[in-house]
């Protein structure tokens, strides 16, 4: 099984790509988005959640900020892109970056309106951030061959060795040989030997 550029930067240097790529972001994510529903649902006692979600709003954009110009600057240049699949994984992943840093700009008073419709505006963002990370996931994890993408010769044919190195072999089945076994096959193999020596001579 072919994998896609988006899920080998992921499991590369492990656990660490995965981590910074995937786990803190989409944690931040998360976490504003419960803080979010709290403020909403009790905000008479919402002091601690709305310091929490500003520290996360002004947070999560800043970190995948980081993210995006390191994907662009440091991993894109280097890929070679195995269809339509790996490209909707990878662009998906780096689509984040609209709605989180539409919040931290909204954080930093860039742009936006009353407190009660600003929250409303981080929730539909933030939903907006978790389809495009979920998307590329689902993408991410997904045969690029099943988008007609086909490998290069070479790596396919290391892929099948890496397959076959892979498959179990039944010791048991050769140790039941016995030696009635070993000697017709002996035999079928000077059968065979003799008959393409008469040929050659004829």
């Amino acid at each position: 099984m072919m994998m896609t550029n988006y899920m080998e930067v992921l499991m590369s240097n492990e656990p660490w790509n995965l981590i910074a790529f995937m786990v803190l972001p989409v944690a931040m994510a998360e976490l504003l988005t419960a803080a979010e529903l709290f403020i909403l649902a009790r905000p008479e006692k919402s002091a601690g959640w709305k310091r929490l979600s500003h520290g996360l709003g002004l947070a999560a954009g800043i970190y995948f900020a980081i993210v995006f110009l390191y994907f662009v600057l440091h991993v894109i240049p280097g890929l070679t892109f195995r269809g339509w699949i790996d490209e909707l994984a990878v662009f998906a992943y780096l689509a984040g970056i609209f709605p989180l840093g539409a919040i931290t700009l909204q954080e930093l008073g860039v742009f936006g309106g009353p407190s009660a419709k600003r929250q409303w505006h981080h929730i539909l963002l933030l939903i907006g951030f978790l389809i495009v990370s979920h998307i590329a996931m689902i993408f991410g994890m997904v045969d690029p061959t099943l988008g007609g993408w086909q490998p290069p010769v070479q790596q396919n044919m290391m892929n099948m060795q890496h397959d076959m190195g892979n498959m179990p072999m039944d010791h048991d089945d050769m140790g039941h040989m016995n030696n009635a076994d070993m000697n017709e096959m002996h035999q079928s193999m000077h059968h065979g030997s003799h008959s393409m020596n008469q040929g050659s001579q004829q």
